[in-house]
């Protein structure tokens, strides 16, 4: 019998099917194969970027490092020309600060030790500090002014010039301020607080136990006895003296005979020129123009890295922006 046409073409259409679905297979498989190697492609992309953007921030902190490093640098190697050697003594006057002993010794050996260097400004922006520290800073400029007898020492007071930053201007040569600077506050302080009657009140026991009658005399806990006051007060009166004859040694016959003088009042830079606690009113390049007679300043002494700078910018930016936005940015000192 015949086969039935039917038949044959049921089967064709089958044969058909299959063959569009295997294609139809294949182009599927093709597709995620293309798609696969792409997102291999774009993973090793990826790791190369990853591995480029790494190197960029070693060598970036590398770069970092060197830049902090040379930013401590004290003074240059060569000095192509004369100039006066500027040493600022700004901020407290202690121990781990910028203007303490050892920051400011250091500085005023190199400005002395440089041929180039006609002499020596101090410019002062200082409260005060340590009498110790402030001390050793005025002893060590006597030292090399006997060194170097040709290399004077000039103070110049910026806003203000009191106390232990008077003390160390004291041992310059000559004193220059502007007239609106504060100059003087030639005493000691010590102050604190006493805690005695609160702890009762509030039911405290006070418990401190020394080896030695006066070990705790300073304690805000503890009752002062009255021999222990004047005690402290002859440490304090025995440390004025000191001060007053350094400053006394310093500036010599300038002094006008003032009972107030060392009294610890602070006077204005006009005021302090009449007692004889300064020489003149000059800013710091007008004494190096004028009085030196070299223009050019060269400052001595650890500088602030590049990063401590970008930081110390961003914090006044910052800080700027948040005291705006508070309206807490009002400035104006004189009315």
């Amino acid at each position: 019998m015949a086969d039935n046409p039917w038949d044959e073409k049921k089967d064709d259409k089958l044969s058909a099917s299959l063959e569009r679905a295997k294609e139809g297979g294949q182009r599927e498989w093709r597709l995620i194969e293309k798609l696969l190697m792409g997102l291999h492609a774009e993973q090793r992309r990826s790791r190369r970027w990853g591995i480029f953007f790494k190197l960029m921030t070693f060598v970036y902190l590398f770069a970092l490092l060197g830049i902090v490093l040379i930013g401590r640098d004290i003074t240059p190697d060569v000095v192509a020309k004369t100039h006066t050697a500027l040493i600022n003594v700004r901020g407290p006057i202690a121990d781990g600060e910028d203007a303490s002993a050892d920051v400011l010794v250091g500085a005023l050996r190199d400005a002395f030790k440089e041929p180039k260097a006609r002499a020596v400004i101090l410019r002062i922006n200082s409260p005060g500090g340590s009498p110790v520290q402030a001390g050793y800073v005025y002893d060590e400029i006597k030292r090399l002014r006997t060194l170097h007898p040709d290399k004077k020492v000039y103070a110049v007071i910026a806003d203000i010039g009191a106390s232990g930053a008077y003390y160390i201007a004291a041992a310059a040569d000559e004193i220059y301020a502007d007239k609106a600077s504060l100059v003087g506050s030639i005493g000691v302080t010590s102050a604190g607080f006493g805690f005695v009657e609160l702890i009762d009140k509030i039911g405290v026991e006070r418990r401190a136990l020394t080896a030695g009658e006066h070990k705790a005399f300073l304690d805000p806990f503890s009752p002062l006895k009255e021999s222990e006051r004047e005690f402290w007060l002859s440490v304090l009166e025995t440390t004025h003296q000191q001060f007053i004859d350094q400053v006394r040694k310093g500036r010599g016959d300038r002094l006008k005979d003032d009972p107030q003088l060392f009294s610890g009042l602070v006077w204005s830079g006009e005021q302090a020129l009449e007692l004889g606690l300064i020489d003149g009113l000059a800013s710091s390049s007008a004494v190096a123009r004028d009085v030196v007679g070299a223009e050019e300043m060269i400052e001595y002494g650890p500088k602030p890295s590049p990063l401590d700078e970008l930081i110390d910018r961003f914090g006044v930016s910052f800080g700027g922006a948040l005291a705006s936005r508070l309206g807490l940015d009002s400035n104006t000192l004189l009315r």
